[in-house]
């Protein structure tokens, strides 16, 4: 009887292991098509290759191998094990730092008006890829990888769970708040400037500010990326800590179906604007026959289509 009930608990754990691997699997896969298509469009297209959207570069880039490595699953030995994790979790943690970079960039150059933003490429690399490797490199102490087969990111003991909380959710949360904080500023000043525009009645200037505010009212909800990818994976660990062995299904396929989604999030939200689109009607417009043309009126609203999002944002400040 009692080896019976423990060959069903076996069969339905890998059952549950085979639904969160297809979910995260597709998950990943999504997000992969969507930040390598981000990519194909910065490598292709000659105007996209300015420095605001060479930071959605580098995150589609960090989603891209996120995705990939969250993908190759199934290892068969410790050595691949170790090294699909941990690269994974590199690539995770640079992609919501290099989000960090973008708000950055945008305060900067909205709330404190500077032009030297392009100076601190070199920074934000250093910034981003050695925090990543550093939280890498701590995550490993305490991890259990002698065990070909079994998941690559169980880790034994309370000590490697804190670790995993400490290197990963902590950073992750930090660049959440300081998003929020940025993006909070950015609309404060803009509100201010508005209403200074309607106070001395110029037109100009309130059709100038009600187009910035227009391109914040997207760019300010991207916050919510990283929390709508991450939260039930954050609760997910704190429950596994606080009760350890105790899994909760349903809280484990949000954990990696979300979680999973982010590239895709981070591609339609920070690289799919206006200046992608243009770009890409531009081309087609190219190619197509006029025949074509006529039937298309979008491609010509795209051509015309003025830019509202954190690229000219960046750019028409930078100008003034």
């Amino acid at each position: 009887m009692a080896a019976t009930a423990a060959s069903a608990a076996v069969s339905q754990a890998l059952r549950d292991r085979e639904i969160l691997d297809a979910v995260g699997t597709v998950a990943a896969a999504l997000s992969l098509a969507g930040s390598s298509f981000i990519v194909l469009c910065y490598l292709l297209f000659r105007e996209l290759r300015k420095f605001s959207f060479k930071l959605v570069y580098f995150l589609a880039v960090s989603d891209m191998f996120c995705s990939l490595f969250t993908i190759m699953g199934g290892p068969s030995n410790a050595f691949y094990c170790f090294a699909h994790d941990y690269s994974a979790h590199f690539f995770c943690v640079a992609s919501f730092l290099w989000t960090t970079t973008i708000a950055f960039t945008l305060h900067r150059t909205v709330v404190k008006h500077k032009t030297d933003v392009e100076d601190f490429g070199s920074i934000f690399h250093l910034y981003v890829w050695g925090t990543s490797l550093a939280t890498t490199i701590l995550r490993s102490i305490g991890s259990d990888y002698g065990r070909p087969g079994t998941l690559c990111w169980i880790q034994q003991g309370s000590m490697a769970k804190v670790l995993h909380l400490v290197t990963f959710y902590l950073p992750l949360w930090g660049a959440i708040l300081y998003n929020g904080y940025t993006y909070f500023q950015v609309n404060r000043m803009l509100n201010n400037a508005t209403r200074m525009a309607v106070g001395i009645s110029d037109r100009s200037i309130q059709s100038d500010m009600r187009a910035d505010k227009k391109a914040f009212n997207r760019w300010g909800y991207y916050p919510l990326i990283l929390i709508g990818s991450w939260a039930f994976a954050t609760i997910n660990r704190l429950h596994d800590f606080a009760n350890p062995g105790h899994k909760i299904f349903w809280l484990s396929i949000l954990d990696v179906g979300f979680a999973g989604l982010m590239g895709l999030f981070n591609s339609i939200a920070y690289g799919l604007n206006s200046s992608v689109r243009r770009a890409i009607a531009e081309r087609i417009d190219t190619f197509l026959p006029e025949r074509f043309k006529r039937s298309l009126p979008t491609l010509a609203r795209f051509k015309s289509q003025q830019e509202n999002e954190l690229t000219s944002l960046i750019v028409d400040t930078n100008n003034t």
